[in-house]
């Protein structure tokens, strides 16, 4: 592969609702680029961009993959992701390094709700973005019914750039409204012709149509075309290169990936319409001392650039895919990894195609590369010159929304489990890990079930450790609702030197976990024995009396007691101390507290009384409510964790999988007298486990 600098460099995101065909359109990219003799299908799992066994399995894309394409002297680095919402954590990471995106829509479907999010996440960015209609040789397609849902739910500003055409129903091509050509397909190539008399009409309509939509980019144009009527096909086409940069124009296009039809029409547009590294914003980052720098995709600037995507190989190890922002980057050049201020030196440089490596020796502003066997490099951390530090920013992911329990099938593999899912947490920042020392559940946290299920895939096919998947133990906490005193008295003898340790404890509610004070009179318990008797609290308030759940909220005074000057000691008093709470439950009025959860939901308008009242029904408060863009609406809530364990299936289920929130812990909260008998029937009958 030639080297190519940032004039000469397209990187495009490929995004689209499961199922859309983007795999397939990655193969005809790279067939028609000459890259692949031969393309590959999804079907026979042999495709360059699903090359993971996880993927093969599932004939689904389940991870980003860099598609390298070579074009008009022009190199297009392409980025597929996955469609499944569930792993938005990668197209976050790829759309944080690219300027301009395809967005597919299946012909045979229009805009459904993986459509609209990332349309969304790309509006977000404001990236310049080409929609395609793939899938235009399927039977039944009505074309128009589809581009009226794209305009309808993604705007009027997308405008179509190519009009199908075809005869008894079949999509043998499609008319180029720009040039007022007919692209026909005939035997796998393409031969251009005039336009069907039939058609004509139509061309000149949205020919018209694009002319206006030019003419708005700048008032030069406009007032051109009120006088004179018509543009040039030169400033036409420099006009929709300003409209599709700055957003207020959206070509949309016709494919049949599996045809290859539209493939070069697609990638011409590419080159001439989508941003290179070197239009729009530069990238802003900061230095060592927190001041802010512009970094500009030009050669001569300082080497910096980011990691976006980490590949663990069981057999060569990490794999960093680095977007190069400012400088160039060649094989053995010392870096630094500014997060850390550490000095590193690149072993090999390659770019990928799916899993292929095509070595380089160096690498310049604008491009996407990859290095290997560099283990100090995370995603999302910069590297850059030593002699001029910076600091891009990282990209924030959503927390989980969903935890399982797992433990291995194999008792031997506990400690190889741990070591896996911190390797595997390398590549995906999006799931966690904890272990609830509580429970004794070891954790993991993913943005549904879907995700989780390809983690522990991966752990089994990569790291050979297979799991048993449970429900995670919601963790509970038992707590006192009235005020009592007891006495706690400790004496043991046996023959030799004896125990004695005698207090008398009033408990209380309070606020915080655990307050311990005392308001002892005339030495009747030694200074020397409080803090036994504050130990001998804190260790029986670790299992409560109802259920044996951490005990919170308790304020304990030592106000009185007695003392042996021979017998007593430290462990008398500290089992004194719990037989006096012990002996005080009946007047303490144990109860059980619950976690509440902070709930943060997005729903579409027309889904919240259903969301709403759904929520009432899992014992939820709602807090309020808040309108945003595109007719949709925030909810926020409060609800019991208990009743939330499986909350992102049940809102997919609602909303037709449109709706998605977030969680975070807010505070315990006493759990209704109703539910507590069998909260605490569940906790005895785990304990007999």
């Amino acid at each position: 592969m030639k080297e190519y600098h940032a004039k000469a460099i397209r990187n495009v995101a490929i995004l689209g609702h499961l199922g859309s065909g983007k795999t397939s359109l990655s193969e005809a990219l790279l067939y028609i680029g000459g890259a692949i003799e031969k393309k590959g299908e999804v079907e026979r799992k042999n495709t360059v961009s699903d090359y993971s066994l996880e993927e093969q399995t599932r004939q689904t894309s389940l991870s980003a993959s860099l598609i390298p394409v070579e074009w008009k002297e022009h190199k297009i680095n392409f980025l597929d992701t996955p469609g499944s919402e569930e792993f938005i954590g990668e197209v976050e990471n790829i759309l944080s390094v690219v300027k301009g995106a395809i967005l597919l829509v299946d012909a045979t479907k229009g805009v459904e709700i993986g459509t609209e999010r990332c349309w969304e996440e790309i509006r977000k960015r404001n990236l310049p973005t080409i929609i395609l209609i793939n899938k235009m040789d399927k039977e039944n397609v009505k074309f128009e019914p589809v581009l009226e849902s794209i305009r309808e739910k993604l705007g009027k500003r997308a405008v179509p750039f190519c009009w199908p055409l075809g005869h008894s129903d079949l999509f043998d091509g499609f008319a180029n409204v720009v040039t007022k050509k007919a692209h026909i397909y005939k035997d796998g190539k393409m031969v251009e012709e005039a336009i069907y008399p039939d058609k004509m009409g139509k061309i000149d309509e949205l020919y018209n149509d694009i002319s206006e939509a030019v003419a708005e980019t700048s008032e030069e144009l406009l007032e051109k075309y009120f006088s004179e009527g018509v543009l040039t096909e030169e400033e036409i086409k420099e006009g929709l290169r300003i409209g599709t940069l700055t957003g207020d124009v959206f070509p949309v296009l016709v494919s049949s990936a599996l045809k290859n039809i539209g493939i070069s029409t697609l990638l011409n547009m590419i080159v001439d319409y989508m941003p290179s590294p070197i239009d729009l914003k530069a990238k802003t980052g900061k230095d060592l001392k927190d001041n802010e720098i512009v970094r500009g995709s030009t050669d001569d600037a300082p080497f910096s650039g980011q990691v976006f995507k980490t590949i663990i190989d069981p057999f060569v190890g990490s794999i960093s895919m680095v977007k190069i922002y400012s400088g160039s980057l060649r094989t053995g050049q010392e870096i630094m990894l500014s997060n850390k201020e550490q000095i590193l030196k690149t072993n090999q440089i390659f770019s990928l195609m799916g899993k292929t490596q095509i070595s380089v020796d160096a690498a310049y502003a604008g491009d996407i590369v990859a290095v290997a066997k560099m283990q100090d490099l995370f995603t999302n951390c910069t590297i850059c010159d030593k002699k001029d530090p910076i600091v891009f920013d990282k990209v924030e992911h959503p927390t989980p929304t969903i935890y399982v329990a797992i433990q291995p099938k194999n008792k031997q593999d506990e400690e190889k489990i741990s070591v896996a899912l911190q390797k595997l947490q390398l590549e995906d920042e999006t799931f966690e890990i904890k272990r609830n020392p509580e429970t004794a559940q070891q954790l993991v946290g993913g943005q549904g079930i879907t995700h989780i299920g390809y983690i522990l895939e991966k752990l089994k096919n990569t790291f050979k450790v297979e799991v048993e998947m449970t429900e995670p133990k919601v963790v509970y906490r038992e707590t006192i609702k009235a005020k009592g005193e007891a006495q706690g008295r400790h004496k043991k003898q046996s023959g030799g030197a004896g125990q004695f340790g005698d207090v008398w404890i009033r408990f209380e509610p309070c606020k915080e976990d655990f307050v311990f004070t005392e308001e002892v009179f005339g030495g009747s318990v030694p200074r020397n024995y409080f803090p036994a008797v504050e130990k001998g609290l804190i260790k029986i308030l670790e299992h409560g009396p109802l259920a044996g759940f951490p005990v919170i909220g308790v304020k304990a005074t030592l106000y009185d007691g007695s003392y042996h000057p021979v017998d007593s000691n430290e462990i008398s008093f500290v089992l004194a101390a719990g037989l006096a709470f012990k002996a005080a439950v009946d007047k303490i009025k144990p109860t059980i507290l619950e976690p509440i959860m902070n709930l943060y939901i997005t729903v579409k308008s027309e889904y919240l009384g259903a969301v709403m009242g759904d929520m009432n029904k899992r014992r939820g408060r709602i807090l309020g409510t808040e309108d945003l863009p595109g007719g949709k609406t925030k909810v926020i809530a409060e609800v019991p964790e208990s009743e939330i364990t499986k909350y992102t299936t049940e809102l997919k289920a609602m909303t037709q999988a449109s709706g998605r929130f977030a969680r975070e812990f807010n505070r315990y909260e006493e759990v209704p007298e109703h539910l507590i008998k069998k909260i605490i029937e569940e906790y005895k009958k785990q304990m007999e486990q």
